[in-house]
């Protein structure tokens, strides 16, 4: 439970339906001082939790993830950027927070399943394996942060809310009297608090601020960026170039500390390549595997064809260019309305 909305009626539908649900919020790393901003776990977002979980007449507890999560999410977020790449730290949260820590717990507590707020809805196919599908209302879809889950953890989650729109889940939490009805959602990443993720960088990491040249594509040099984790794939704004046609971020290059720029025509790639592939199912399908793709958790999906590469690599060809294709994000699979997998893109 995060004070929300979506994990309030989630716990409140669990109730209605006769499970016996006990609620729980992780208590995630903030920077020092800056705790009522982190938008997971305020201490008003906690607050308002145990008041919905005393309306509910349920247990509630706080457990404090703060270390383990500085360690495997914050620090990977860092780690990241200081290489080049554009880290998505929700979906390692999910895989490595909520659904192996918190779950644990949850089994310490003689739980069975944890249950979530999240958008998606779950199905088992004809052999017993657990589907992941995409939510009824697809403008809230969470599916592509959950795309690393695996049967064991899918075997024991529930997702009350994933038949919903939004528009029923706040009519819902008004009939259940939870004063949380209207609640905002939240957004962005939670442990930057108020801050932009450069600022976030330029405190824990002073040296991210290691200007190098901005070169076209032929070597040109165009100008000077002020460090290479400040700018991502695709990126117009703040490039601070004299040019005779927009310019965009077209790579990075680490090794020689350079940012490689060019016109929107330059942008667009037909393929790309994964790594520590997940297939939910647990077992690799026939591949090649032709099938809709998303790079990008608001990105629309895309057709493209899942070739076998070197080890667990794999090789994506899609039917039209993409322009937004960027090292650290994942690439997300769907046949239909079910989730596939996914990889991260490198």
């Amino acid at each position: 439970m995060s004070g929300g909305v979506d994990s309030s009626v989630a716990a409140a539908l669990l109730k209605e339906a006769g499970y016996d649900v006990i609620g729980i919020m992780l208590r995630l790393w903030t920077e020092p001082g800056d705790e009522s901003n982190n938008r997971c776990c305020t201490p008003d977002a906690m607050a308002i939790a145990r008041r919905v979980a005393a309306r509910l007449e349920i247990p509630f507890y706080v457990i404090d993830a703060q270390d383990i999560f500085y360690n495997t999410i914050v620090k990977s977020f860092i780690d990241g950027y200081m290489h080049g790449i554009t880290p998505n730290p929700c979906i390692l949260c999910n895989q490595l927070i909520r659904w192996d820590f918190l779950l644990n717990h949850a089994f310490n507590l003689g739980a069975q399943f944890i249950a979530t707020g999240h958008y998606a809805r779950l199905q088992k196919d004809d052999n017993g394996n657990v589907q992941l599908r995409c939510a009824y209302d697809l403008t809230k879809d969470q599916s592509y942060v959950l795309s690393r889950l695996n049967q064991f953890q899918l075997a024991h989650s529930l997702f009350p809310i994933g038949h919903l729109a939004k528009t029923d889940v706040r009519s819902l939490a008004e009939g259940f009297n939870l004063a949380v009805a209207n609640r905002p959602d939240s957004q962005d990443l939670c442990f930057l608090g108020n801050s932009g993720y450069r600022e976030f960088l330029l405190r824990h990491v002073p040296s991210t601020k290691k200007p190098g040249p901005i070169i076209s594509k032929y070597g040109e040099q165009l100008g000077t960026h002020d460090g290479l984790a400040f700018y991502t794939i695709g990126q117009r704004k703040g490039l601070n170039i004299s040019a005779s046609y927009p310019l965009y971020v077209l790579g990075k290059d680490p090794l020689h500390n350079t940012l490689i720029v060019g016109p929107a025509s330059d942008l667009g790639q037909q393929i790309l390549n994964t790594r520590d592939v997940n297939w939910i199912a647990g077992h690799r399908p026939t591949l090649p595997l032709r099938c809709k793709v998303k790079i990008r958790y608001k990105a629309k999906p895309e057709w493209a064809e899942i070739h076998p590469s070197e080890s667990d690599f794999l090789t994506l060809h899609f039917d039209v260019p993409l322009r937004d294709i960027t090292p650290g994000q994942v690439a997300v699979f769907y046949q239909d309305d079910i989730c596939l997998g996914s990889g991260m893109i490198f």
